[in-house]
């Protein structure tokens, strides 16, 4: 089932969720949107419901965060390849990323994040209708940096600064990602690259694995913690965890970074 009709049927789980990575320190959570645009939420059902799955989504994180933590409205790729390598025509795109951002806008988020991004077509087009939302509040974008440190559309992390730096943006970086040290990479790189903006990390808890059944991933919360020391000194201001990472890795993470 997609998260957000998990969201929609039944948002007291993900309430508990913010909520246990709130009681761990953190400063920021992501709404539960990262599918939340109509391309992807017609595979769930939900192509017509838009506005409300979004707003419904900051609601149900603003009440786990309370008033001393900030809520950050998830935009995810689409899933589809933008035209030439696909059939999705660029402007298409924009307003498909304009009409979600406009919803996480409206509903109170305090910054828009885009993250998992691989293709700069496709970030541009989801800055580009992050703006048309005409809110005016901060913007952030991650690119998934992977084994040959690239993404998986081959975008280098210093290509993808010089043109995310470009765009005027609040704050880029990277998330997701293959391993902890590849992320590590790509940060020094579009660090250097653009040494005056703010960076956003944040990486897998390490790189997964199948333990009969199960997905582990084998990051300790300790290892996590070293790295975003690392991230830090590199010119990162958020840092925190993507795939894998629990409530013990954030915890671990916010003591580390803080002060």
């Amino acid at each position: 089932m997609a998260p957000e009709r998990w969201l929609w049927e039944n948002p007291d789980p993900v309430r508990d969720v913010h909520r246990a990575y709130v009681e761990a320190g953190a400063d920021l959570i992501l709404t539960c949107t990262f599918g939340g645009t109509q391309v992807r939420l017609e595979r769930a059902g939900l192509a017509e419901r838009v506005a409300e799955v979004n707003r419904r989504a900051v609601e149900v994180a603003r009440e786990a965060a309370g008033s001393e933590v900030y809520v950050a409205g998830d935009i995810g790729p689409l899933g589809e390849f933008l035209a030439p390598l696909g059939r999705l025509p660029y402007g298409r795109a924009v307003e498909i990323f304009a009409e979600q951002a406009a919803a996480l806008a409206e509903a109170g988020v305090d910054a828009l994040y885009i993250e998992t991004m691989s293709d700069l077509n496709e970030v541009r087009a989801a800055i580009e209708g992050a703006r048309q939302a005409g809110s005016g509040i901060p913007i952030f974008a991650t690119l998934s940096f992977d084994r040959h440190g690239r993404t998986n559309m081959g975008v280098r992390p210093g290509q993808a600064a010089e043109a995310l730096q470009s765009l005027g943006i609040d704050a880029f970086g990277a998330n997701c990602g293959a391993t902890l040290e590849m992320t590590e990479g790509a940060v020094a790189k579009m660090h250097e690259v653009a040494p005056q903006v703010p960076l956003v990390v944040k990486p897998n808890a390490g790189k997964p694995h199948m333990v009969g059944r199960e997905v582990v991933y084998d990051a300790t919360p300790e290892d996590m913690a070293e790295y975003a020391r690392r991230f830090v000194s590199l010119g990162a201001q958020v840092v925190g965890g993507c795939c894998g990472s629990t409530p013990a890795h954030i915890a671990a993470i916010a003591e580390a970074v803080k002060g």
